[in-house]
């Protein structure tokens, strides 16, 4: 008897429906089993799993050969979670089964199995929940771990399934089952505002606190140079505390990608904060951009819509470094390989930190570099000028003495902070409400920057001097105007002024080829 079971798998950041057509005819002395339709080794390896749980949950199988087809046939199959379709698929080709073909037919089924039945997590449950309710799936049967973050999807009931018995009572009318619903908008507001961290704990480093002010109110990357333990890895930390909160779209999509990559915990329903990413130094560029024989998003991708962290930046393979310079430019990551081509949203702030030397106490006051200036220059020179140039704003960082860190009282707190962003962002919104995909200042092309961030002649003569004596680029050009144009948002002021180009100028002090001499 011929049976169908929809089903799905993932390719990139979307899923594919997979309709699972399991064939059972008498024949032959024994079992025989097939699965056609470009099957993975973990799809093919699920007759071992499949056969292990009908027999320890007594369904009686006779002697039959049986064929399983993953229509579209051309498509390859990754992953176990048509491990429960497969089975359901069995089941329903008996004669003796007594499932509901009507629901069948209109229910869709992901989900590992175990030996004894158990249905275990699989990855990618939002995006085959939004394929579901585009197809006009009524029913989604899911791992129970994966019910909260599909539920978030709505028009289409979700069942959270612990075993195979459940759910095959269900299917017979034995057992009811209530769908899973979750409040996605209170939950989703409910958690914008906790944050584990706050810049009130940070005493001192006043001008730190105004850069990361400056750069989460335009989406500007940093780069953070100071001594050992002077607080740059702790202050980043605490940069998502002040940072505006995501919007509806913004979480689905962050939380869509999450859920691929399984790094989503059982209690989620969306990502109601802007993700925060620190790759250890040794990470490989794979890891880092996405892909894989089974593909998976890489960091950058998982630092969707919020901050990616890259502590001691010199460390890194400068292989890996550079694969970062289209992101930031393009804010997508196109992933090429055999099997596959992907173009993945990427849009991050790039937050780096680093030590001003090899010693590390280069320009610190309190301590005595013992780095030729050949040294410093070589340690410069593992980030190279191109990708310098792509970050907006450098920020020297410089130890507080303990004179002062002892009686210092508790800093502003990260929502006060936060108020000014949100507002400075507000501003942003209606500037750009005409341009499609843009939202903040440091996303503005060349053609909006003569028109949102043109200097006076007064301005544009300061700006002059400095390249000159700088040695500035003309990206560096473009960033120090995004940056003046934020700073101005954040004074509530119309147009871009020689204040604002100054303090934008001082946060490009830091470039790489005057770094030796300056200090």
């Amino acid at each position: 008897m011929l049976s169908q079971v929809n089903s799905a798998v993932l390719q990139g950041l979307e899923a594919v429906p997979v309709k699972v057509e399991v064939d059972s005819y008498s024949g032959g002395m024994m079992t025989r089993f097939s699965i056609v339709g470009l099957p993975d080794n973990a799809v093919k390896e699920s007759q071992e799993r499949v056969f292990a749980a009908l027999r320890i949950n007594g369904f009686q199988m006779s002697k039959r050969s049986i064929v399983v087809n993953l229509a579209p046939a051309d498509l390859r199959k990754e992953g176990t979670g048509l491990d429960l379709p497969i089975t359901i698929g069995i089941m329903s080709s008996y004669d003796s089964c007594a499932f509901d073909r009507e629901m069948l037919n209109h229910s869709m089924f992901i989900g590992e199995v175990g030996l004894d039945g158990t249905i275990l997590p699989v990855k990618g449950a939002l995006p085959i929940a939004i394929k579901a309710r585009s197809m006009g799936i009524r029913h989604l049967f899911v791992p129970k771990e994966n019910e909260r973050e599909a539920a978030v999807v709505d028009k289409v009931e979700v069942y959270g399934i612990r075993s195979l018995h459940e759910v095959c009572d269900f299917l017979s009318g034995l057992r009811p089952m209530e769908p899973t619903i979750v409040n996605t908008r209170e939950e989703f507001l409910s958690g914008q505002n906790s944050f584990p961290f706050d810049f009130s704990e940070v005493k001192g480093q006043e001008n730190v606190k105004r850069a990361f002010e400056v750069a989460a109110a335009g989406g500007h990357n940093v780069i953070l140079i100071g001594s050992p333990g002077c607080g740059k890895s702790m202050m980043a930390k605490r940069l998502p505390s002040i940072l505006p909160p995501l919007s509806l779209h913004e979480s689905l999509e962050t939380t869509q990608i999450h859920s691929i990559a399984g790094k989503l915990h059982r209690d989620t329903s969306l990502i109601s904060q802007r993700p925060f990413r620190s790759p250890h130094h040794t990470v490989s560029d794979v890891a880092l951009v996405g892909g894989g024989n089974t593909f998976l998003p890489g960091e950058i991708c998982l630092a969707h819509n919020g901050v990616l962290f890259l502590d001691e930046l010199p460390e890194f393979n400068r292989n890996v470094l550079e694969t970062l310079r289209q992101p930031l430019e393009d804010r997508l990551i196109t992933v090429s390989r055999a099997r596959y081509n992907f173009t993945l949203p990427c849009s991050f702030m790039l937050v780096a930190s680093m030590n001003p030397c090899p010693c590390g106490y280069h320009g610190d006051a309190t301590h005595q570099c013992v780095c030729t200036p050949g040294q410093i220059q070589r340690y410069m020179n593992k980030i190279s000028g191109p990708l310098l140039d792509r970050i907006d704003m450098h920020v020297e960082v410089q130890a507080v003495p303990f004179s002062q860190l002892s009686k210092m009282k508790p800093g502003e707190p990260s929502a006060n902070i936060r108020e000014r962003v949100i507002k400075a962002r507000r501003i942003q919104e209606e500037r750009f409400k005409d341009y499609k995909g843009i939202y903040c200042n440091a996303q503005m092309t060349e053609k909006m920057l003569h028109e949102f961030a043109e200097p006076d002649s007064q301005s544009l003569d300061m700006l002059r001097t400095a390249m000159e004596r700088m040695k500035l680029s003309a990206r560096a050009y473009s960033r120090i105007l995004k940056v003046a144009r934020t700073i101005a948002d954040l004074e509530g002021s119309e147009n871009v002024r020689s204040p604002h180009i100054a303090e934008a100028i001082g946060y490009r002090n830091l470039d790489r080829s005057d770094w030796a001499e300056i200090n």
